[in-house]
């Protein structure tokens, strides 16, 4: 009773996801893409048997591309089918295509959308990444067949008590998986209180994400030349967290000669609203999308203090070049963003309070000597200045930093191992 419930729920939101859909789209064209591919209906002709990986957004595309490159080397002849939530994961998504792969929308959680997405695709598995369990899915996967493994799962605390109060929903989802791969152990007890059948903890995909090599070489070529006036990052920044970091430059001038101050927002569609915060500081400021396609190592970021990274794909650049990040997304009550990341590339990491995303991981990190946590964004600023200011110790973290990441290394291999039961060998 309680799933047909929500089925009638999802079927009569429809309308209100399309009205959506296309006022996002005047901000971020990719939302108006094959919009009826969201209610089920899509024109691929495509033979049945793809390997079906859904990963929602741009953190969890980034993080199974590891996996989707060692599973092309163990399994020269498999066909993906990639299905994603957001346009930053569809974008990214695409460029893991290979001849004879899929890309979609995930279907809205209606009965009807989902059997014909089953019905057009027929995949062999549908692997899950993270936390991406809807229930109308599992019910008509298991009706069709279809095996479905949830990889890479985590629960937070936080997550797991808003969980509870639709347990009636909930547990019948989580316990129509045919295994669930957990990041930590915190997470398999909380999924197994839903009923989840958690058959292995295999740590966290992000860790084998490798950073891209070209722009994490510039990034550190940068490094070097700002050794007079290093960077601090605020890193994929949520809203109201850039404001933060504005008020602090306003009410301490004298950071600005120290330091220049970077801030990469989380998503390009609030490229131009933090554009207007930072004009509206009356600070000198520069977009990173305007300096020279030839830039030479920092010829152009000197002649401001501060400068906003408006550009896609570049985070290694900005974690390469700068001394020591904030992580975004954790002093605002958002639960940080991925801190990983900015270890895997030798950045340092501040965090605020709130990690709940990346609880272990944060943890870890603090234990490593790879970053420390502040109270408030006011604290993390002077902490960070302090230790971009310090060379030797920067470095002795950075390095701390980078072996942190490594150290916990693994999640892919484990991965291409337990998909073995249900894939092929050519």
């Amino acid at each position: 009773m309680t799933r047909l419930l929500y089925a009638c729920l999802m079927w009569m939101l429809s309308p209100l996801l399309w009205l959506k859909l296309r006022l996002r789209a005047r901000r971020e064209p990719v939302y108006g893409q094959a919009i009826a591919e969201r209610f089920g209906y899509y024109t691929h002709a495509v033979p049945a048997g793809a390997l079906w990986i859904h990963a929602v957004s741009l953190g969890e595309t980034r993080a199974v591309a590891g996996l989707i490159k060692a599973l092309r080397e163990a399994y020269p002849d498999l066909r993906l089918l990639l299905t994603h939530g957001t346009a930053t994961g569809r974008t990214e998504g695409a460029g893991l295509l290979r001849a004879g792969d899929l890309q979609a929308w995930l279907p809205w959680d209606t009965s009807a959308a989902v059997e014909r997405f089953f019905a057009q695709f027929q995949p062999c598995l549908g692997l899950l990444i993270d936390t991406e369990v809807w229930p109308n899915l599992i019910a008509v996967a298991r009706q069709q067949g279809v095996p479905m493994v949830l990889a890479n799962a985590r629960l937070s605390e936080r997550s797991w008590r808003k969980t509870q109060r639709w347990a009636a929903l909930a547990k019948p989802a989580f316990s129509g998986l045919h295994a669930v791969w957990a990041q930590t152990e915190e997470d398999a007890a909380r999924l197994r209180s839903l009923g989840a059948p958690v058959t292995a903890i295999m740590g966290n995909l992000k860790f084998d994400a490798i950073p891209n090599p070209q722009l994490l070489a510039m990034g550190k070529t940068w490094r070097r030349a700002f050794l007079n006036r290093p960077v601090v990052l605020l890193a994929i920044s949520r809203e109201g967290e850039e404001a933060q970091f504005l008020d602090v430059l306003r009410q301490h001038p004298a950071y600005l000669q120290q330091a220049q101050w970077w801030i990469v927002p989380r998503h390009p569609q609030r490229f131009d609203d933090v554009a207007a915060l930072m004009q509206a500081s009356g600070l000198p400021w520069q977009r990173r999308s305007q300096w020279p396609a030839d830039l030479a190592p920092m010829a152009a970021p000197q002649a401001a203090s501060l400068v906003l990274g408006d550009s896609l794909g570049e985070m290694p650049l900005y974690y390469g070049a700068a001394s020591v990040a904030l992580v975004g997304g954790s002093f605002a009550t958002l639960g940080g963003q991925n801190l990983i990341e900015a270890c895997a590339c030798a950045c340092p990491v501040v965090m605020g309070p709130h990690t709940f995303n990346f609880t272990q991981a944060a943890e870890w990190a603090i234990a490593a000597q790879a970053g420390w946590r502040s109270a408030d964004m006011a604290q993390a600023m002077s902490q960070a200045l302090s230790l971009a200011k310090d060379a030797p110790r920067q470095q002795a973290m950075s390095h701390a930093a980078q072996l942190f990441a490594s150290s916990h290394q693994g999640a892919v291999a484990h991965c291409v191992n337990a998909l073995a039961a249900w894939l092929k060998k050519p």
